[in-house]
């Protein structure tokens, strides 16, 4: 295996594999277009098979819809209304094997309550949908890592949850899902990948398909965003990984075949957990969506909305609609209802919705109720659709789909690739009170630390031991420590203040300010592993501002178009634009 650090070195090297694979011996095997969470997926299955594999990602890692989510790991209760036993049970069966094997640190069991409003036929109704959904999880093989289901009466209920209004239920349901950062499962699939030979690239962009003498794809020309370079790649598979820019990638080979998909924009509010008294989530219907109210690391995540986006998908934001809208559906179950000047944070995601039927001329197979795998052309693979939750099974059929026969010899193994992180978990845990002793570290920041490293914590300590001021918290963002900033960088491919204030960490709604504060401290740290000069940091402070005060003024905006309007008026374009090295 190669080093699992991601670093500004490493994506260069992966930008020389991709430069080199114009050689016939030096041809990629597989392309994948898109670093959120299928695409990693994708990356890490392809090459465990043994193929030649490089992935390479507009942006930041996750910055799209993969680390917008709910933050949910889980089976899809809303789908047992639907009778898709098959899709439930296929989901459980993905939770169970990220929660025991694959990322027990970064996956961890939540219990979640089914407010009952009425005693006799909906506790029956529910509590027989419940039990299906249990019974689903029971067929998975190996050791079940989640408690049955068990109803609770309104005394029990209110003692789970103080804060649930008195006349909002009768009693309950609890049953258990889990929860996950999005954006750290995602760096984590593509340092996996990475760590087994993929060659990863952020902050590249494919601004063309190159087609062979009979039209088939066979690669890209790509463009380093960080330098302006442009590439040409090799490659005998290419895979479409983009969600909701998934058409606009497909274009680029001249095909009026593919899929065709629609983006939903979703909002979250984040909210300090000591303002809910509440030891489980909710779940709630509504007459739009499913609303959650999520215990997240020290914070609740209150969402969702489901409205069309036609929009730029690079920038989605919340509204003022949307914020009320999220706000009155909470208030209407709290005993003590929210405010603004409770929420510290919010977020948009675009959900890319896969919609029936394919363009014409093209290959597909309909391998879920979720999601679809399709050729628009020999040589490009295309997938959308799916659930965060199932990535591992998208990605399995979209390397099936693209090689073809090869796939029966060289059969997908994800299922038996722990993640980094994942090795050595239990024995860390054990060595993580010694070193917490030697740092000063609490117990609570202990637990944070683990479950954002599990073993690899090991490497954080290695930072602290060789300078022991990465120990410290950082000033303005005390939950984080300095060590966990430059970590971004010298491990987990951060590139900017951006990528670590939004995607490593999750300052960006984790605190009130949004990171501001933080900024200048965090990019004192990264700077001089990123070769930053004053004049650059400068630039990264000023960048991360101004998309802060475009994002509050857009969410002062009634609609989505006056939220565009707000954040681009109100942007410094020219701070937002990458350093060219």
């Amino acid at each position: 295996m190669a080093s699992t650090r991601l670093t500004a070195e490493a994506r260069t090297q992966a930008l020389a594999a991709l430069e080199a694979s114009v050689s016939p011996s030096a041809e990629l095997d597989v392309l994948v277009i898109g670093g959120g969470v299928t695409g990693a997926g994708i990356a890490l299955d392809a090459v465990t098979r043994g193929l030649s594999t490089a992935v390479v990602e507009a942006q930041d890692w996750a910055q799209g819809t993969s680390s917008r989510s709910s933050k949910l790991v889980h089976g899809g209760l809303r789908y047992l209304q639907m009778l898709d036993f098959e899709l439930v049970h296929e989901a459980l069966t993905e939770r169970d094997l990220l929660l025991r094997d694959l990322a027990p640190h970064l996956v961890r069991p939540v219990p979640f309550l089914y407010p009952l409003e009425h005693r006799v036929w909906e506790r029956a109704y529910v509590g027989a949908g419940i039990l299906m959904y249990d019974v689903l999880a029971t067929l998975t093989p190996g050791r079940r890592p989640m408690p049955f289901h068990r109803h609770l009466s309104r005394n029990q209920m209110e003692a789970k949850f103080p804060d649930l209004a008195h006349d909002a239920a009768v009693g309950a349901v609890q049953y258990w899902d889990a929860s996950v950062d999005d954006a750290r499962l995602v760096a984590t699939l593509v340092r996996t990948a990475a760590s087994y030979g993929a060659h990863a690239a952020s902050r590249t962009q494919v601004v063309d398909l190159t087609q062979g003498a009979t039209g088939a794809v066979n690669g890209a020309v790509v463009v380093d965003l960080e330098t302006g370079k442009e590439i040409t790649v090799r490659a005998r598979s290419v895979i479409n990984a983009t969600g909701v820019w998934t058409e606009d990638t497909e274009s680029l080979a001249g095909s009026e075949g593919g899929l065709r998909v629609l983006a939903s924009k979703g909002v979250h509010l984040v909210v300090p957990r000591e303002r809910i008294r509440g030891h489980a989530g909710l779940i709630l219907q509504t007459e739009k969506s499913v609303l959650f109210v999520i215990p997240w690391s020290r914070y609740w995540i209150i969402g969702t909305t489901d409205t069309p986006w036609n929009l730029d998908p690079t920038h989605p934001v919340a509204t003022s609609a949307d914020i009320d809208y999220v706000l009155d559906h909470a208030n209407a179950v709290l005993a003590h209802p929210l405010t603004r000047e409770d929420i510290i944070g919010t977020y948009a995601g675009l959900r890319p919705l896969l919609q029936p039927g394919t363009k014409a001329g093209t290959s597909s197979a309909k391998v879920s109720r979720e999601h679809t795998v399709a050729s628009p052309t020999p040589g490009l693979t295309v997938i959308a659709g799916g659930k965060f939750t199932t990535y591992r099974i998208m990605a399995k059929d979209a390397v099936d789909f693209a090689i073809g026969q090869r796939a029966t010899a060289l059969q997908s193994i994800t299922h038996q690739i722990p993640l980094t992180g994942a090795v050595g978990l239990r024995a860390v845990q054990r060595q993580a009170r010694t070193w917490g002793k030697r740092f000063g570290w609490s117990p609570p920041l202990l637990d944070h630390l683990l479950h954002r490293y599990g073993a690899n914590l090991a490497e954080i300590v290695e930072l602290c031991d060789a300078d022991p001021s990465l120990a410290k918290p950082l000033e303005h963002a005390p939950a984080y420590l300095r060590a966990e900033v430059h970590y971004a960088v010298s491990h987990e491919g951060a590139l900017h203040l951006e990528d670590v204030l939004a995607h490593r960490t999750r300052l960006v709604y984790e605190v009130a300010d949004r990171g501001t504060k933080a900024a200048e401290e965090v990019a004192a740290v990264v700077g001089p592993l990123l070769g930053w000069d004053a004049s650059d940091a400068e630039r990264e402070v000023r960048a991360w501002l101004s998309r802060i005060d475009a994002e509050r003024h857009a969410e002062e905006a009634p609609d989505d178009e006056a939220a565009e309007r707000a954040r681009l008026t109100t942007q410094d374009v020219a701070a937002m634009q990458p350093l060219r090295n």
